[in-house]
């Protein structure tokens, strides 16, 4: 079956990495979720991913106790610095090439991002880890995906969550939610759907970059939405 991408940009959660914990990373997910971005490297695909700091830090939690926004958004940054480094380490277990480009300078331990050496990376074959976020407060990690989406000239931004798609409600607080199959980003705006926040949706959109949203928990998810297989959601220019 042919592929419908050929350059794509994974935003896998925090959360998603916490497995059955309550918190930090369950490293087995992390092995699950390399095996999915090694058997999508197999097919030729070129992976950029970006990944959340929620099983560790959430910054909006410090601002939202009265703390500073800006220093807790900079420890929810180092949270996602940590999340790359596990995923780098995942992937090179099984023999896939990877490199983390950071938003943060910290050359110690990764290299300083630009657009140039991103795709430089992505056409060697290498999958490409984006961490730190955008570098910036006040912006969050789906904002992170879809501009780095944006930069690399992804073909799709897909994004791995805890259910297959986008639902009216969380389906698993209530089971009468309406499951979508196919949304514009304008609709997923105007119904104040929260599966990203609207800077996110607004570069997707302006990018005209469709966003896909499935399961992260399917084992070979990743490879079969690429395939146009499975469940999951689209979200694109038009509704055709």
């Amino acid at each position: 079956m042919a592929l419908l991408y050929k350059r794509v940009l994974l935003k896998v959660s925090g959360e998603a990495l916490m497995g059955g914990q309550k918190f930090g990373i369950d490293v087995s997910v992390a092995d699950r979720i390399a095996a999915d971005i090694a058997e999508v490297r197999s097919l030729g695909v070129d992976v950029g991913v970006v990944l959340g700091g929620g099983n560790i830090f959430r910054g909006v939690a410090v601002a939202s106790r009265g703390g500073d926004r800006v220093t807790g958004d900079h420890m929810g940054m180092l949270a996602t610095a940590i999340n790359s480094l596990a995923l780098r380490t995942s992937l090179m277990r099984i023999g896939i090439e990877a490199v983390v480009l950071s938003a943060i300078a910290m050359p110690q331990i990764y290299e300083s991002f630009s657009q140039r050496k991103a795709i430089a990376y992505l056409n060697m074959g290498r999958v490409v880890i984006f961490a730190g976020g955008t570098g910036n407060p006040f912006f969050t990690t789906d904002s992170a995906a879809a501009l780095r989406a944006a930069e690399i000239g992804a073909d799709v931004l897909l994004k791995g969550t805890q259910v297959d798609g986008i639902y009216s409600a969380d389906p698993r607080n209530n089971p009468a939610a309406e499951r979508f199959e196919r949304l514009t980003h304008e609709d997923l705006m105007k119904r104040g759907l929260s599966v990203m926040d609207t800077t996110a949706v607004t570069l997707s959109m302006e990018n005209h970059i469709p966003i896909i949203v499935y399961s992260i928990h399917e084992k070979g998810g990743f490879a079969d939405v690429l395939k146009g297989r499975g469940r999951f959601t689209i979200v694109s220019d038009c509704h055709a």
